[in-house]
């Protein structure tokens, strides 16, 4: 099993020069602390708070803005209300729901906080408290050292800072790289582990248009919902329990029911997840050529596997739902990525930059370092791309989820063996409640049937791939041998999960103090399978590490020459995103994505009843329709539209992670939530356009209305402050 995220925390990197002027068409997602630094570009777009009071992570209203680990979301009442995407909370949704009392088909409201249910195993809501500069500590004597050295210290380093941080209890810490590795910083966070669902509306809302609609423009989608975030009578951050009372945040957002126009001012404030700007040609190259139009094709079949096992209406789909739709999510956005590149020649403008870049170089005797690191590094991207193709297939052959459970018992059985402190990310004690309700939540998204058709197709695709390309270990305990006997191979898997007790959850809970020699004695068709394959997942793990600590040598000097090169052309360098809190601004926009084509900036009610087919997914609740054709827009109504807006577009600069980003007005009130991209944009993770990058969010406006109209939220509705 390999460890992408420290190695991603790692290479996470920013362009490092200082901001000195706005960008054009407001590209750019900004960290809190270099807001001060365009405050007139920010005044100019219409700003009227302080932009100084935006670089203030604990105060208003930055404070106000949270984590959910994966998605985005803001606190909107002093009693710990949170909103958020309905896409971000649906797999609580899900995790509470069954085919009887399925809340993805009926939605979920609490009459009362005590009938809030508890969210998915796992849900948190992260709240910053800090943020230091940690820089000097982690890089100190790492510049000569071999890759693997480099590595394993900076790692060994992340862990010490982030386990004195956590020594204060409840809360959270990370280390966050910047440029390339040139500069870390160090994030305290309360971790809310009593989350629970309060209000989410129908599918037949939160998910209007479905995966037809994804991503496209005009939208008609209420992705809104609204978690509770409790701690113990004290204020100390606890695990479930009735006792517990709702956390009271310092700082709370205000929830405009007067809205916007077209033209207005609009911020962001969310954790946006990756960004590829400043990644070399090699890396895109491999990426587009190879990788994405790769997984395309293989996302297709596993929707249709899945779709196959799990029909509509079963338990079975009800389990798979959260991740059917995640992987239509990310289908179509390969898609439109694959789209883009190629709309706006991505390969090509990366080689001119590339060959611009040289030239910079070349003119300067004292630049050649540079040079040197940069076709070290080429060559190690064109590596690193070829272990990862090698490896593609091997990896989903290995991604049953009893086997992916089964090899997460044995590498911690492994890893208890050592003291803590030297554990690897992920298997130490502070990451022990994650583990375990991981293993719990299996329950509520594993059917044995699906699962095993996942499998089989994983395998499928492994076995069509050159002999050479397969690994004897796997193959040797699957029985594969030669001319693979698809039947004779489908029959031995039938067996392991016939024979497995994996699926049991008092049974995974019972082996996470087994011991290795323990497991190793096992006869679970999936332990015996992890601990076969875990010698050969570790060489795997070290020719990574490698690679990687390598990287970390050579990258910072690469963005020191992007940045150094841009600086002296007078272009504003921004920090690529990399799950830390950011900030993007402009304006309520529509756009004209190619010839003839042009988006108005609003959607209305009427457009969504326009649409309405009465069959998923475009099957909206009659009680809305009623108040539609009543045309009861309440206060909520737009004059220029003459209806009650559902979405709206905004020119701003975002990906994924920003889902359920606090979308705001000049005075920092919460307008809307940012939830998707149009399909023209999407590529802008590697390179901006701002003719087609524009964001869909929901419309507070629209929110309130089904609250009010709709729903019944009259008490949520009462509880937040409510502006005009």
């Amino acid at each position: 099993m390999r460890k992408p995220a420290f190695i991603a925390a790692l290479l996470a990197c920013t362009a490092a020069v200082p901001l000195a002027a706005p960008l054009a068409a407001k590209e750019g997602m900004f960290t809190p602390d270099q807001l001060p630094l365009i405050a007139e570009d920010l005044r100019a777009t219409g700003l009227q708070i302080a932009p100084e009071a935006l670089s203030d992570l604990t105060g208003f209203p930055m404070g106000a803005i949270v984590s959910l680990g994966g998605c985005s979301a803001s606190f909107v009442s002093p009693e710990g209300l949170v909103v958020t995407n309905h896409h971000c909370a649906r797999g609580s949704v899900q995790y509470n729901s069954t085919a009887e009392n399925n809340y993805l088909v009926d939605g979920f409201l609490a009459p009362a906080k005590s009938d809030e249910l508890p969210a998915a195993p796992g849900s948190r809501i992260y709240v910053t408290v800090a943020e230091d500069d940690v820089t000097a500590r982690m890089r100190e004597g790492t510049e000569a050292l071999d890759p693997t050295a480099r590595y394993d210290l900076l790692e060994q380093r992340n862990k010490d800072i982030v386990a004195e941080c956590e020594q204060d209890a409840g809360y959270r810490c990370l280390v966050a790289s910047f440029y390339g590795g040139a500069q870390y910083k160090l994030i305290k966070r309360l971790e809310v582990r009593d989350v629970r669902l309060v209000y989410a509306p129908a599918d037949s809302i939160g998910k209007y248009g479905g995966d037809i609609d994804n991503w496209q423009w005009p939208r008609h989608t209420g992705d809104f919902a609204f978690y509770r975030a409790y701690v113990a009578p004290d204020g100390s951050a606890a695990d479930y329990a009735e006792e517990n009372v709702p956390y009271r945040p310092e700082h709370h957002l205000k929830v405009s029911a007067g809205g916007l126009k077209e033209g207005d001012f609009v911020m962001a404030a969310g954790y946006p997840g990756s960004t590829q700007r400043y990644a070399m040609l090699a890396e895109v190259e491999n990426t587009f050529d190879w990788q994405y139009p790769t997984f395309v094709t293989l996302l297709n079949e596993w929707i249709d596997t899945i779709e196959a096992a799990a029909p509509a209406g079963s338990d079975a789909r009800v389990k798979y739902e959260s991740r059917l739709a995640g992987l239509n999510n990310y289908e179509k956005n390969l898609r439109g990525q694959i789209e883009g590149a190629r709309r706006v020649g991505l390969v090509d403008r990366r080689r001119m930059r590339e060959a611009a870049l040289a030239e910079w170089i070349a003119a300067d005797g004292a630049r050649a370092p540079y040079g040197t690191a940069i076709t070290q590094l080429s060559a190690l991207a064109d590596e690193s791309a070829a272990a990862a193709r090698t490896d593609f297939w091997y990896n989903y052959a290995t991604n049953a989820q009893l086997l992916s459970a089964a090899q997460r018992i044995y590498r911690l059985a492994q890893e208890r063996q050592k003291p803590d402190a030297e554990r690897e990310p992920g298997y130490q004690e502070r990451d022990m409640t994650f583990f375990r309700q991981g293993l719990q939540a299996l329950d509520r998204r594993y059917d044995a049937s699906v699962d095993q058709a996942e499998w089989l197709l994983f395998l499928d695709k492994y076995l069509a791939q050159p002999e050479a390309a397969r690994v004897n270990v796997l193959d040797r305990q699957l029985g594969i041998s030669g001319t693979p006997d698809r039947a004779a191979l489908r029959n031995r898997i039938e067996g392991y999960y016939e024979q497995t007790r994996l699926d049991e959850a008092e049974y995974r809970e019972s082996l996470l103090e087994a011991t290795p020699e323990q497991l190793e004695a096992s006869e679970d068709p999936f332990i015996e399978l992890a601990v076969a394959l875990y010698d050969y997942e570790r060489s795997l793990e070290a020719e990574s590490e490698a690679r990687t600590g390598r990287e970390l040598a050579l990258r910072p000097a690469y963005m020191q020459a992007i940045t150094g090169w841009q600086g002296s052309e007078g272009k504003l360098a921004y920090p690529d995103a990399n799950s830390t809190l950011r900030v993007t601004y402009g304006t309520v926009l529509g756009g004209s994505p190619r010839d003839g084509m042009a988006y108005l900036p609003f959607t209305t009610l009427e457009g969504l009843l326009a649409k309405d087919t009465g069959e998923e997914p475009f099957n909206a609740p009659a009680k809305l329709l009623q108040e539609i054709r009543a045309e009861d827009y309440g206060r909520y109504e737009l004059e220029s539209i003459d209806s009650v807006p559902v979405n709206f577009l905004s020119d701003l600069d975002s990906t994924g992670g920003n889902s359920g980003s606090a979308t705001l007005n000049a005075r920092a009130e919460l307008v809307g939530l940012l939830f998707d991209g149009t399909f023209e944009s999407v590529n802008s993770d590697w390179d901006f356009d701002p003719r087609t990058t524009r964001t869909i969010h929901v419309d507070t406006r629209y929110m309130l209305w089904v609250m009010d109209k709709v729903d019944g939220a009259d008490a949520l509705i009462a509880e937040m402050d409510i502006v005009e």
